[in-house]
């Protein structure tokens, strides 16, 4: 197996973050920003402790993480931080695999290692990643189930991709955005053919299969919680029901919270039926657009989900990252001055949210437009190489397949 000494080294530094006691680690759990209601190690460690005491984690209206977390820590293995970074180790190395194979590469054959260590780099020191990791944020499993869903959708591995998104969707409900682009990557393949499109190497016929098969999974992952709950259905009300009903309005860098701090009871269900399915309208317009491209729908949906979920490279790069720098640096400065020491009120907060926001639309914009471009500047190529130099070099059907 062809692995690089970077991601070796950046893995190594990870697991000496997670054993190292670091100063300030403790501050890291507390922090809103970082882990949220459904997300946060301390209600986390009190479900456990509810559970060693022979009380239902699920009856307080507190605990809102899956039972199979729940059974995983209590039975298996100890909430330690080495397991975030175990977890943080196979996403990267799940990213890396993606990108390899959508390059049409293995870990057998030489690679670029130069934008590999960048792929490497990008994700283990990613702050957004990386700080929610150290503050325990069962949110990294999330994110490690959705790249194992892509990475065996790339390589070609049915079972094991539905498999993980099955997780995904079990962990967290709205991930099943991601369904339908990762079953068209299944019957197509992770290589782009935005430039020259074709059809898919599978028939669409086997969708149904395909979707049976993801749903037995998810029922059997439903089976096993309901199995560890003593056949007590309260966790699908508190764990799914949450990021529906939006029970806990705790602060955080989403856009959901203040919204509903502020709004009148009798108008609550519908808002929140207009919210959740804001999420949906996004799957078949961009699965259409990028539908010679999949697993780029997938990349673009992942930003969906990460810009407009209820608990939280480009045409304009210096705006785009300017946004994020901006609320990266408003988001801790708000919370400190409203939540610690008092002085403003949630406005302030919320403001440096709505930039965080506009920094992930800008962002999706601009993927978007990239995207459309890479596909433009590839059609020309390929169109060039398709024409007799005699005729122009390519100009004249370059300039047709623009057009189409």
């Amino acid at each position: 197996m062809n692995i690089s000494p970077t991601f070796l080294v950046l893995v190594c530094l990870r697991f000496l973050l997670a054993v190292l006691p670091l100063p300030g680690r403790n501050l890291l759990k507390h922090d809103h920003q970082l882990s949220s209601p459904l997300t946060s190690y301390l209600h986390l460690n009190e479900g456990l402790w509810l559970l060693d005491n022979n009380i239902d984690p699920y009856m307080g209206g507190t605990f809102h993480h899956s039972p199979l977390l729940l059974s995983l820590f209590s039975t298996i293995v100890p909430p330690l931080p080495v397991v975030w970074a175990v977890s943080d180790g196979i996403g990267a190395w799940a990213l890396l695999c993606i990108w390899r194979a959508r390059q049409g590469l293995s870990f057998q054959k030489g690679t670029k290692s130069n934008v590999e260590n960048l792929i490497v780099s990008v994700y283990l020191l990613n702050p957004y990643l990386l700080l929610p990791s150290l503050a325990l944020s069962t949110s990294t499993f999330e994110n490690t189930f959705t790249l194992l869903a892509l990475m065996f959708a790339s390589q070609g591995k049915v079972s094991s991709a539905l498999l993980a998104i099955a997780f995904a969707v079990h962990l967290t409900p709205s991930s099943i955005l991601l369904l339908l682009p990762i079953l068209m990557v299944l019957l197509s393949s992770p290589v782009s053919n935005l430039a020259s499109p074709r059809p898919f190497h599978g028939s669409l016929k086997r969708i149904p299969f395909l979707f049976g098969e993801f749903t037995l999974y998810w029922l059997v992952l439903v089976g096993a919680a309901c199995i560890i709950t003593g056949g007590n259905w309260n966790w699908v009300r508190a764990s799914w029901g949450a990021s529906l009903t939006l029970p806990d309005l705790t602060p955080n860098p989403g856009l959901w919270w203040y919204f509903f701090t502020e709004m009148f009871d009798h108008f609550r269900p519908f808002f929140l039926m207009v919210f959740s399915v804001h999420l949906v309208i996004y799957i078949f317009p961009i699965c259409i657009k990028f539908q010679h491209d999949p697993l780029y729908a997938a990349f673009l949906l992942v930003g969906v989900l990460g810009t407009f979920k209820a608990y939280l490279n480009f045409r304009h790069p210096i705006i785009t990252i300017l946004l994020h720098l901006h609320a990266a640096l408003l988001l801790p400065l708000q919370h400190v001055l409203w939540v610690s020491e008092g002085r403003g009120n949630a406005n302030f907060y919320y403001a440096a949210s709505l930039v965080m926001g506009m920094a992930g639309g800008a962002g999706l914009v601009d993927a978007c437009w990239a995207g459309m471009r890479i596909a433009v500047g590839d059609a020309k190529v390929w169109a060039e190489e398709k024409v007799d130099g005699e005729k122009g070099k390519g100009k004249v059907v370059w300039w047709e397949v623009v057009q189409q």
